[in-house]
């Protein structure tokens, strides 16, 4: 039954964060908002609230494993099998912007909270914690970032040709937002309780749960849009999606997370910090090796190899 309750968990944050971003997308189109801002805010916003909401459940209830182990899981998911699977149904050209500017972005966010959480290695205490005061330290990034992109998005002009806003009234986009929120909340519940009950039942740490099987269930929203994107061979929008979300999670939830309630640090998470490292360097290291900017369909195939060494390694490590 946990498993059950899982898939249930995830799907209620998978439909909630769709009726969310349905609901505030048709009422902002009803409040003469643009199509730039729907994008760059709402939508982008809702592929990260599975995260955003398991994060807070985690947060809120001690389980700072979970919190962590999402969001590291989630970024390594992101690039080794969402980025490796889009990439093997199609060869994915990425702009130059993403190379330089964006790719590097998410590199920065890993290290940032690399040395913010490492306090035992970088100050010498007994015990490491991502506290309050670091968390406003990982805000303040995400804030620089949204000022980055909007920025660009106003000089270069957005893509709104897939921001679709169906026409609804202002009493169903209201109902479409309370019952997201409703069905992220309900969901974020059921999958933290039952995570930190199938660790118990394995007899496993609950950061093996957070890194793959909570962080795998998290990223769906991800896996879906960068998928059909590569499928669609608009690739554009399937390694920007990956990456921006790398970048989402980390100063936007995992800050957001710790000034909710500071995280406690354990050292055997600094080798997923690495493979979130790794897997970033990879990606621009992929651009200038073979078809440049291009991350060709074996590339894509040794990230998902790479994945599965990785999530091997933590089953050993337990």
């Amino acid at each position: 039954m946990i498993f059950v309750y899982l898939v249930i968990g995830f799907a209620l944050l998978v439909k909630g964060a769709d009726l969310l971003v349905d609901g505030a997308s048709a009422l902002a189109r009803k409040l003469k908002i643009s199509d730039l801002v729907i994008g760059l805010t709402i939508v982008s916003f809702g592929t990260s609230a599975p995260e955003l909401i398991v994060n807070i459940v985690a947060s809120l209830s001690g389980q700072t494993e979970i919190a962590i182990g999402n969001i590291l899981g989630s970024n390594i998911v992101n690039i080794f099998f969402i980025l490796g699977v889009s990439a093997v149904i199609y060869n994915l050209t990425v702009t130059k912007g993403t190379v330089w500017k964006e790719i590097p972005f998410s590199l920065l966010a890993v290290l940032a909270f690399g040395l913010l959480a490492n306090d035992s290695l970088v100050d010498g205490l007994d015990h490491s914690t991502l506290t309050r005061s670091d968390g406003f330290i990982l805000i303040a990034f995400f804030v620089i970032f949204m000022y980055y992109i909007f920025g660009i998005a106003k000089v270069q002009g957005a893509n709104t040709e897939d921001v679709v806003v169906k026409p609804r009234t202002i009493p169903v986009s209201v109902f479409f937002i309370l019952a997201g929120l409703a069905a992220l909340v309900f969901g974020g519940k059921l999958v933290v309780d039952n995570a930190v009950a199938l660790a118990l039942n394995l007899g496993v740490s609950s950061s093996l749960i957070g890194l793959t099987i909570v962080a795998i269930g998290t990223s769906l929203p991800e896996l879906a849009t960068s998928a059909v994107a590569a499928y669609r061979k608009n690739v554009d929008i399937a390694v920007g999606n990956v990456v921006g979300s790398n970048i989402f999670n980390i100063f936007w939830i995992l800050g957001l997370s710790a000034i909710i309630n500071p995280l406690p640090f354990l050292p055997q998470a600094n080798f997923d910090i690495l493979m979130a490292m790794l897997a970033s360097l990879l990606l621009f290291a992929f651009m200038f090796i073979g078809r440049r900017r291009i991350l060709e369909r074996w590339q894509g195939a040794m990230f998902i190899l790479i994945y599965v060494l990785y999530v091997i390694f933590l089953i050993i490590r337990g």
